[in-house]
């Protein structure tokens, strides 16, 4: 075995056994996680109190992506820490493998969730899982992942009002009422009926609320449905602006945008904000709840989303899953016991490190089949100076989809095709299938990214010079640079595990 890694293994090794040693037992992990919440819109802003009670209490990660901008896969990768295509889960339907039986039998059976039990812990989920989960093909509400003792599952895809959960393997009906049906409030109970039954003597506990907000159909509770009225959506960088020598059906957007597709855009971006008000609510009372039992000096607290979204980006309504740095840049928030206050780091850090950095803090070994990189030894550097050559490069995976019918546009019947509104512009397609590579070299970051389309049309961008995006340059770049990349892509789609990680970092 090398020194480095030799040395990497003792200094997780040392930092669990301090975390023990310190507080008497194994730390507790909270999980926040949001739905479609970007970076780029400033979908951060609203969040005032997690900033100030997580992000300015540890790390706020300035670079933090998901490997897929599309739910089911990003939060597949979440819960495996491995790449969409090492854990089979290439879209939000079953026979896409989200939450199929295949999944169900090879990926869940060794999830994160999974350690919790083996090292003493105490386990509690609320919110939305994965997209077909609770479906009858799926296995219905009987089906309760394993790993979990506190079970309050979603069936399907976020909606605030009018659902079903699972509760440990019983289906709950929910209505309309805002006192009791509000998902993100009724999240926000169920997180505290957990929490009012921890306290120093306990077991350790991991729990994960995972909210509906800010997703569609982006309904705000009703106390906070006029607050940002003023507000507009971003309009800086690619917002209204023709996608040129780009994928064909970035080129199929309408530019300029018609007046009423921008109207929509700006009232969707102000409910976004108005429904992540309660989840910012949640987050504080969490805080506050472990801060008065006793409990949160000896608690991590990670916030984060499962994949970014767009409003009006290249002049596409609004959507998630384009490989643009407005669908893949995440929120990323932690504080805990040895991380120190304040910091804000630069280190490209993935959805795919979350679930071997879980693993670790209860003290179990991360398997070797995980892609990911533990941020264990980020959270323990009492400094902001960032670590370049934490990851050099990582990849980011779609899959398109297409539906036969395209509601409202009829001339779109099985042109393979999907997400069609305003206008008809489409926001997906079968061949909407790609591979990016994202390096950072240094003073140097770049993105190449291949469509598996009839034309394997390619779009490289250099990140510093273009962070909008707005300027492939694959005709202009070096040649010894484009082959490059198109060597390191086609050895990143194929990598498992151990060469996943060794080639994030070369």
């Amino acid at each position: 075995m090398a020194a480095s890694a030799t040395a990497s293994i003792t200094f997780c090794l040392i930092l669990q056994v301090m975390l023990i040693s310190v507080h008497g037992k194994s730390p507790n992990i909270v999980f926040v996680l949001t739905d479609d919440q970007d970076v780029a819109l400033g979908g951060q802003t609203p969040m005032v109190k997690t900033k100030k009670l997580v992000g300015d209490q540890g790390i706020i990660f300035n670079n933090m992506f998901v490997t897929s901008p599309l739910c089911c896969p990003s939060r597949s990768s979440i819960f495996t820490g491995k790449f969409v295509h090492n854990h089979g889960a290439q879209n939000n339907s079953i026979s896409g493998g989200c939450s199929s039986t295949k999944w169900q039998t090879t990926q869940e059976t060794t999830a994160f969730p999974t350690h919790f039990s083996q090292q003493g812990y105490t386990s509690f989920f609320a919110g939305k899982y994965l997209n077909a989960y609770g479906l009858k093909p799926a296995g219905g509400v009987q089906h309760v992942p394993p790993g979990w003792d506190w079970w309050n599952g979603l069936v399907g895809n976020s909606v605030y009002y009018n659902y079903t959960l699972s509760i440990n393997g019983t289906a709950q009906d929910h209505g309309q009422s805002y006192k009791s049906d509000y998902l993100t409030d009724l999240i926000h109970r169920q997180a505290m009926g957990f929490l009012q039954e921890q306290d120093k003597d306990s077991k350790p506990f991991f729990m994960m609320m995972s909210t509906p907000a800010c997703h569609g159909p982006f309904t705000p509770a009703p106390q906070y449905s006029q607050n940002f009225s003023n507000l507009t959506a971003p309009r800086n960088g690619s917002f209204n602006k023709h996608g040129n020598n780009k994928h064909w059906l970035i080129e199929q957007a309408k530019t300029p945008m018609p007046n009423d597709t921008i109207a929509n855009i700006d009232n969707v971006f102000r409910n976004r904000w108005r429904t992540l008000l309660s989840v910012d609510d949640m987050v504080e009372d969490v805080v506050n709840t472990l801060d008065k039992k006793g409990l949160l000096d000896n608690t991590f607290v990670f916030f984060s989303s499962d994949n970014g979204f767009h409003l009006g980006q290249f002049s596409m309504p609004e959507d998630k899953r384009q490989f643009y740095d407005f669908d893949i840049r995440v929120p990323l928030m932690v504080r805990g016991p040895g991380v120190k206050a304040g910091q804000v780091r630069d280190e490209v850090v993935l959805n795919i490190d979350l679930a071997p950095t879980f693993i670790e803090l209860t003290g179990s070994k991360v398997p070797d089949d995980v892609d990911g990189l533990s941020l264990l030894q980020l959270l323990e550097k009492p400094t902001n100076k960032s670590d370049p050559t934490f990851r050099t490069k990582f990849l980011v995976e779609h899959d398109g989809e297409s539906k036969s019918e395209i509601p409202n546009c009829p001339q779109f019947k099985d042109q393979g095709l999907s997400v069609c509104s305003h206008h008809c512009v489409c926001e997906d397609s079968t061949n909407n299938t790609y591979a990016c590579v994202v390096e950072t070299l240094r003073t140097q970051h770049y993105k190449y990214c291949q469509m598996q389309d009839s034309a394997n049309f390619v779009e490289v961008y250099d990140l510093v010079k273009d962070p909008a995006e707005l300027n492939n340059i694959v005709k202009s770049a070096a040649p010894s640079l484009i082959s490059q990349f198109s060597a390191d892509l086609a050895r990143m789609s194929e990598c498992k595990g151990k060469d996943c990680r060794k080639l994030q970092k070369t």
